[in-house]
């Protein structure tokens, strides 16, 4: 009962905590802010790529993953992810990839349950959310619907495309506060 106890008033605890520093600092690198300078575009304050300030959107976004590259092998994903973040509650991601034809090689989108299975491209356990089809017109999308990690990869050639072509990349959804 202690542990159990002692692990949810720590949880309780940071939440209370980054719930008040995120209060505390609704203004980081937006324009009316009196701070300047803060934009590195990596995730934090404002951040050209996305155009909004850390935790002020107005609400859901999609985004195209890879932007105007799409979904294909060779891209850096995980960089893509990283300059785009940060992502939030309830974003929309779009992957977009021509279906598969004598002159394309097929994608498609997974899933990875952990880290490690990420890490090593292992798709023993992952799940295919979006198959070689799934990614032809308006794309597929996939919606952040929980506070917690999503590792995604490109699942086609037995991970190769996870392991050498860069095709995957992680994102953990933060939540959105009004003021």
């Amino acid at each position: 009962m202690g542990f159990t106890f002692a692990c949810r008033l720590m949880l309780l605890v940071a939440a209370a905590s980054m719930l008040g520093v995120s209060h505390a600092n609704k203004d980081w690198g937006s324009p009316k802010s009196s701070y300047t300078g803060w934009g590195w575009g990596w995730g934090w304050g404002w951040n050209s790529t996305n155009k909004h300030p850390l935790n002020e959107t107005q609400g859901p976004q999609k985004m195209i993953v890879g932007g105007s590259q799409n979904w294909h092998f060779g891209f850096n994903y995980s960089q893509w992810a990283f300059q785009n973040a940060p992502f939030y509650f309830n974003d929309t991601l779009v992957f977009k990839y021509d279906p598969p034809s004598n002159n394309t090689f097929p994608h498609s989108v997974y899933l990875f349950p952990d880290r490690w299975s990420y890490l090593n491209c292992n798709l023993k356990r992952a799940k295919m959310i979006a198959n070689a089809t799934q990614g032809d017109g308006d794309g597929f999308e996939f919606v952040l619907d929980k506070w917690s990690p999503f590792y995604f990869a490109c699942g086609e050639r037995n991970g190769i495309h996870c392991k050498a072509g860069g095709m995957k990349f992680m994102v953990v959804p933060l939540f959105r506060f009004h003021y």
